[in-house]
């Protein structure tokens, strides 16, 4: 039986959008805290110096992580968590990951190049996200927690077949998959995602 977690700990994706998550969490009954992060440079995120690439942000994360804790994590923010959770699996007791690369490789699994696409509509923010290319899939197997996976079957950036290989490298996963979704299920679909979130925290 997982450990409960004390902390739900949410990341987005390379957007830093905060608010992403925040309807999907406003309809959950579980009671851990919720603390909604934000990439510094992002969004409505403030620059900070001592952030300046993937490695700070994974830090960042890390200072966050000091009691049982569940990353629930969109898109790139994905990679973040993983990371995370490699680093201090003794406190991370679920993952959550939507629409993620989770740091496999994609190019043969049919995603589309968004970094082009992020770039011409992001031009002002950092470029970490856009130059990072982690190759965690041969680590992924050292993760015990259990994982949900949320995916979309609409989505040109992580199509589904990521899931199902991310499935398959973690001990203990279970693929959700929602008809007509796209990258933004978690937002979209949050009132389903959150009933499935929460059955995965064992919510009472």
């Amino acid at each position: 039986m997982p450990q409960a977690p004390q902390q739900l700990l949410f990341l987005p994706g390379a957007s830093g959008n905060r608010q992403f998550w925040q309807p999907l969490a406003a309809q959950l009954r579980h009671p851990a805290r919720q603390v909604h992060l934000g990439w510094p440079g992002f969004g409505d995120t403030p620059a900070r110096a001592d952030v300046q690439g993937m490695d700070d942000l994974v830090d960042l994360v890390l200072q966050h992580i000091d009691q049982p804790t569940a990353l629930v994590a969109q898109s790139m923010g994905g990679i973040i968590a993983v990371r995370a959770a490699l680093a201090r699996p003794q406190l991370i007791t679920h993952l959550v990951l939507s629409v993620t690369s989770g740091g496999v490789d994609m190019s043969d699994l049919g995603a589309s190049n968004w970094r082009k696409d992020y770039t011409a509509a992001y031009p002002q923010l950092p470029r970490w996200f856009v130059d990072d290319h982690s190759d965690l899939g041969p680590r992924l197997g050292e993760l015990p927690m259990p994982v949900l996976l949320l995916w979309g079957d609409r989505d040109p950036i992580s199509p589904v077949a990521v899931g199902q290989r991310l499935a398959r490298l973690l001990p203990q996963a279970l693929l959700r998959i929602v008809p007509g979704a796209d990258h933004d299920l978690g937002l979209s679909h949050a009132t389903q995602a959150a009933q499935w979130l929460d059955q995965h925290l064992g919510a009472a």
